[in-house]
């Protein structure tokens, strides 16, 4: 969940550490603070404070130095406060840390150091946990390397000494950190997004060993003093393509994305006309071996499960099973060596879905992941990776992410369905050909945003909202009722229109906001019936409806035509829009809703 940005060269060092936290704002923190070493004073000077990176800015004025580490930090051990922000300082150690440590009370007892803490924090303890290493051995690999080993937890380390000017090491658990060069130095950051800008060829620093970053070079080894070459990887978007340009959040420009995203991810996976994994090199047996599919994610990730387990189920005959990771493990889940798993994270950082995934592989589970970030940890624990190509994702909330790993079921759903019989090749080809029409059906719902904008005004002033739709609308509405709710701050809960006498209509008051969404034919009288019982109890709806059932019944707001199984994406978008213009109307902070972060690397 936080930070960390690292350089050091032959530049100064102060803005290009502020920079790199600007572009880490997304993954969401409370404090920020930036450590250079000054070569003056022989020593690493560290400035920091809570509030944002403009904040730590006004204070950075005077900072100079060739070599430092910035942090964004969002609380988990300690208060939001001054003190507690990163950089943290013991002795001649000063680092900066993302992760969670386990056992950290265990060793500020046995270092004896309580009075000596300036922080609450379980990163303060590291710091002096290698100062005191680094004391007796003034070896700074062999002190981190010590300290690490005693650790319990997660964590990504940057770390700087004092008596050594112009250099950084790194190290780290699970939490990831990215490496590159240019002729201006060396850059390590939590996120290519950070340091993109200054190298297209980069590498993720591999788990357990340590890096000694100097301006004109990085040198890496393994616990044992092997020296240990990294897998470089080389960034395919431009860097230039994570900036709002004429949008005013960033969430707005990547919902105007989706098409091109979404047409970008399905078309180089299309050969001949039927579905084809070869340039992600997935074997035709994951699809063919399994008895069962169990999808792991969490939030966003796991709504576009559930439209996975929809249409496999429906088209494939395959039983699948949507588990939420950060429940996965202690739910004692049936795994066999015919159990398919598959992880889905926009980052491939998030820790829940990650500690499942290897959970499951320990029990022999084959497994497929569905991410966005290539080298990420998850993307490398699992045997087989589909890359979503959705470009960086900025805002908080996601919203291309989600449409492309939809789009990746799909293609999963038509490729399985071939491969088991359940499709002809003309059967399968007429799947694939109405998937391309998506992309131009979310182009024509973004034409007509101001449609939306106008339905928007009458949520502005809401308390509660519910939304109601039956078979594939019903998971479709999961998630734009966690959009509204997590950008807009209004209690919005998403129902099976057939549950809703089962209880929830009592909530259903005079005045009360439904947002209906109809795209199903065979359920479409179902679904009117339930729309007259919230409308007998005074509730106010916006329905959604599909164009060619639209026909004969009220309609708010037109949606494209499309096949109904593959409502799901041009439906999401104008749920994304409507979400997206309450928010913004409110003057709120759209791309960075309060208490929630991008990436969520602690449990």
């Amino acid at each position: 969940m936080c930070g960390i940005i690292g350089y050091t060269g032959f530049s100064n060092a102060t803005g290009i550490l502020l920079k790199g936290l600007k572009s880490l704002e997304y993954r969401g923190y409370d404090s920020a603070g930036i450590a250079v070493h000054n070569e003056n004073e022989s020593k690493v000077l560290v400035t920091k404070c809570k509030g944002r990176v403009e904040a730590l800015a006004q204070k950075c004025t005077d900072i100079k130095g060739n070599s430092g580490v910035g942090h964004t930090r969002w609380a988990t051990h300690g208060e939001v406060s001054d003190c507690n922000s990163h950089p943290h300082k013991f002795g001649a150690v000063t680092l900066v840390h993302n992760g969670i440590i386990e056992n950290y009370e265990a060793i500020r007892n046995q270092l004896g150091i309580e009075d000596k803490l300036k922080s609450q924090t379980d990163s303060e303890i590291v710091s002096a946990l290698i100062d005191t290493y680094y004391a007796k051995s003034k070896s700074p690999e062999k002190a981190i390397i010590k300290a690490v080993k005693e650790i319990k937890g997660t964590y990504a380390l940057g770390v700087m000494f004092d008596d050594i000017e112009n250099t950084i090491f790194a190290v780290r658990n699970v939490s990831p950190i990215v490496c590159c060069q240019n002729e201006n130095g060396s850059y390590i950051a939590s996120d290519i997004v950070a340091i993109g800008e200054y190298s297209k060829d980069y590498f993720v620093l591999p788990e357990l060993t340590i890096a000694k970053i100097t301006g004109d070079k990085i040198e890496i080894s393994d616990f044992s003093g092997n020296e240990v070459t990294p897998d470089y990887m080389k960034l395919d978007w431009d860097i230039n393509d994570s900036g709002k340009k004429e949008f005013p959040f960033y969430m707005e420009k990547e919902i105007h994305e989706q098409p091109n995203v979404i047409e970008k991810t399905i078309s180089f996976r299309i050969k001949d006309g039927l579905p084809d994994f070869g340039i992600d090199g997935v074997d035709d047996s994951i699809f063919t071996d399994c008895d069962s599919i169990t999808v792991i994610a969490c939030g966003t990730a796991m709504h576009s499960g559930l439209i996975g387990k929809h249409i496999i189920e429906k088209l494939c005959a395959v039983p699948v099973n949507v588990q939420m990771a950060s429940e996965y493990m202690y739910n004692e889940p049936i795994i066999n060596d015919k159990t398919l798993v598959i992880c889905v994270s926009q980052s491939g950082e998030t820790i829940d879905t990650l500690e499942a995934l290897k959970y499951a592989r320990k029990r022999g589970a084959r497994s497929l992941s569905i991410v966005n970030v290539k080298g990420s940890t998850i993307a490398r624990e699992s045997e087989n990776v589909i890359y979503t190509n959705a470009g960086p994702e900025i805002a908080v909330a996601s919203t291309k992410a989600y449409t492309t790993q939809v789009a990746v079921f799909y293609l999963i759903c038509a490729k399985m369905a071939y491969l088991r019989g359940r499709m002809s090749v003309d059967e399968c080809r007429e799947f694939i050909n109405e998937l391309k029409k998506v992309p131009l059906a979310v182009k024509e719902i973004l034409e007509q945003s101001d449609k939306i904008h106008h339905l928007s005004n009458s949520l502005l002033t809401s308390e509660h909202t519910f939304m109601i739709g039956r078979g594939l609308d019903y998971p479709t509405l999961l998630e734009a009722s966690l959009k509204l709710k997590e950008i807009s701050y209004i209690h919005s809960e998403a129902f099976a229109s057939g549950e809703l006498k089962h209880g929830t209509i009592a909530l259903i008051t005079a005045k009360t906001p439904v947002i209906a969404l109809l795209t199903q034919d065979k359920l479409m009288s179902k679904q009117i019936s339930n729309i007259r019982e919230v409308q007998s109890r005074g509730a106010s709806v916006i329905k959604f409806i599909k164009k060619s059932l639209a026909k004969d019944t009220e309609c708010d707001f037109e949606l494209p035509d499309l096949k109904d199984d593959f409502m799901a994406i041009p439906s999401i978008t104008a749920m994304q829009l409507l979400a997206y213009y309450v928010s913004s109307d409110k003057g709120l902070d759209v791309d960075k809703p309060r208490n929630l972060a991008k990436v969520v690397t602690v449990e």
